[in-house]
């Protein structure tokens, strides 16, 4: 049994632990864990407390998909409820769709008696509120938001550097890989954006014959390589957890314009090896670890390789102040 998150699932991971040690299936203690971290008022990229978008509304994604069956369910722009993971879960479980967006997907929360909820804290309101009088111009302020907001979403970036998505995988004492993610995304981006993580095969991807990958940071390049299924399938083709996501990352550098920024892969094959890898990553990029013998879960170094990085680290520094 394994279970594998990104530094943001700290928070969560012992309860997945708890529960695959209890013999649950790595769906059911993937969502349990991923649920705790969406409560982390801490955790500024996830769930309630998430950094809001250009208009100050927050989006959330989630998504999750059982390795047995390679069913899914994905949730994008999930507005007023705290849980997107079970409503992902919810989806997967009652509907004949893998995905579901915006309105229709709230809807479906309702109806589920999804917990309904305020996503925007103080914190998140001050800083946007900075932002906005900061790098809006008086026109567009005196208009807003009835203006071009295309021009401000470039800057669109993760307000405090290093913090992501989180990601779950899981290996369960029957063998079976199971995946999750759950994030409010980028800061400031364009209303609407979907990342990765709703995207199954480009921010997550589990097949238990193979093995599961799931990703953090900049969506918009895994969504180009279609990074997650490309790490199972490299697995497939008979490389090793380490060299899959060698590979994958070879796929990135093919990757021209727009924008190429950071982004952690997270990977595990069918035996419970695993590989954890930060593309253009900071010193501090890290993940936690619980394997079936450890007394409790453990955080490790990513390994670290870069790409060409576009960028602009003004706006990362202008965009941290914000978050402060």
């Amino acid at each position: 049994m394994l279970i594998l998150t990104n530094n943001e699932g700290k928070s969560g991971i012992g309860e997945t632990a708890r529960l695959l040690q209890a013999g649950a299936a790595g769906l059911d203690a993937i969502e349990a864990g991923v649920r705790l971290v969406e409560d982390d008022e801490t955790v500024r990229t996830v769930g309630r407390c998430g950094w809001p978008n250009l208009l100050g509304e927050v989006e959330l994604d989630a998504s999750v998909m059982d390795g047995d069956t390679l069913r899914t369910g994905a949730i994008g722009g999930l507005k007023g409820f705290l849980h997107p993971v079970s409503v992902a879960r919810q989806l997967l479980q009652r509907l004949p769709h893998e995905l579901l967006i915006g309105e229709g997907a709230a809807h479906f929360a309702r109806e589920i008696g999804a917990e309904a909820g305020d996503l925007m804290d103080e914190r998140s309101r001050s800083a946007w509120r900075r932002w906005f009088l900061a790098e809006v111009t008086q026109a567009d302020q005196q208009t807003w938001p009835d203006v071009a907001l295309e021009k401000y979403c470039h800057n669109a970036i993760d307000p405090e550097i290093g913090r992501d998505t989180t990601v779950f995988l899981a290996l369960d004492a029957n063998g079976s890989l199971s995946s999750g993610t759950s994030t409010s995304g980028w800061g400031w981006k364009y209303p609407g954006r979907l990342g990765d993580s709703p995207v199954i095969g480009a921010g997550s991807y589990a097949d238990s014959r193979y093995g599961a990958c799931a990703c953090t940071g900049a969506g918009e390049m895994t969504i180009r390589a279609g990074t997650a299924r490309a790490v199972v399938l490299y697995m497939k083709m008979g490389m090793s957890v380490e060299q899959a996501v060698a590979e994958a990352v070879e796929d990135m550098r093919a990757l021209k314009g727009g924008l190429i920024s950071r982004v952690t892969i997270h990977a595990v094959d069918k035996h419970g090896n695993h590989q954890v890898t930060a593309v253009n990553g900071l010193p501090e990029n890290h993940y936690w670890l619980w394997k079936e013998g450890m007394a409790a879960p453990e955080a490790f170094p990513a390994h670290i390789v870069s790409i060409s990085d576009d960028e602009p680290q003004k706006k990362r520094v202008a965009m941290t102040v914000y978050a402060q």
